[in-house]
């Protein structure tokens, strides 16, 4: 009688090669959104068939970056501050666990015009979204936050801002483990200078861990 074959090696090769196209694939089409199916096999040191069996076209690819994406997103978020915090701390506090996020993803922002849509993006993103406006409309209620702009405008204004932080990060311009970041989101919200710093200084310890933790 043969010997059945094994399968679980081939299993947990086949789930390395996996989660190494989509490493990859994070890296290369943040540096380059245009980047194809082909130098992505070649970048992650498997043969095209290879990555043609995990996914088979561009599409299939990116929404497997979607949906990884919105899985860690809802990860990170199940840290958030709780509604008792002051908005300033719960906006810092956001902010530090969103920024390791964005910037794995970052590069969805991009493929937003090339392939996803933008209505697919909306989506991942919505969830941080609605978290965001409803802790600058609590903070805008409580007098912790000017009321200078509508939440949903300013929500949308901070958000842009941290993409091009990230950005920054990516091309050697800026060093930040989210911190500085996080200080900039309060400033631009409308919080003084001193009092943003003090604020994520006492929230940064406790967030940043929980990022760790949840990579």
């Amino acid at each position: 009688m043969t010997k059945p074959v094994a399968r679980e090696p081939q299993r947990r090769n086949a789930r390395s090669n996996r989660a190494r196209i989509l490493a990859t694939a994070r890296r290369e089409l943040g540096r380059n959104p245009d980047t194809t199916l082909e130098e992505l096999a070649r970048a992650a040191g498997v043969v095209r068939r290879t990555l043609f069996g995990h996914f088979p076209g561009r599409s299939a690819l990116l929404e497997a970056l979607a949906e990884e994406a919105s899985e860690t997103l809802r990860e990170a978020m199940a840290h958030a501050a709780e509604a008792s915090e002051p908005a300033d701390r719960a906006l810092a506090h956001f902010t530090l666990l969103m920024w390791p996020v964005g910037d794995r993803y970052r590069m969805l922002l991009a493929l937003a015009r090339h392939d996803l849509g933008a209505e697919r993006v909306s989506e991942i993103l919505a969830p941080a979204r609605a978290e965001v406006t409803a802790i600058l409309e609590r903070g805008q209620r409580d007098g912790v936050f000017p009321a200078h702009l509508p939440p949903v405008a300013l929500s949308a204004g901070l958000e842009a801002m941290i993409v091009a932080l990230l950005e920054q990060v990516n091309t050697g311009a800026l060093e930040d483990d989210g911190t500085r970041a996080a200080v900039a989101t309060l400033i631009a919200a409308g919080v003084p200078e001193r009092r943003a710093g003090a604020v994520v200084e006492a929230v940064a310890p406790a967030a940043l861990a929980q990022s760790v933790a949840a990579e």
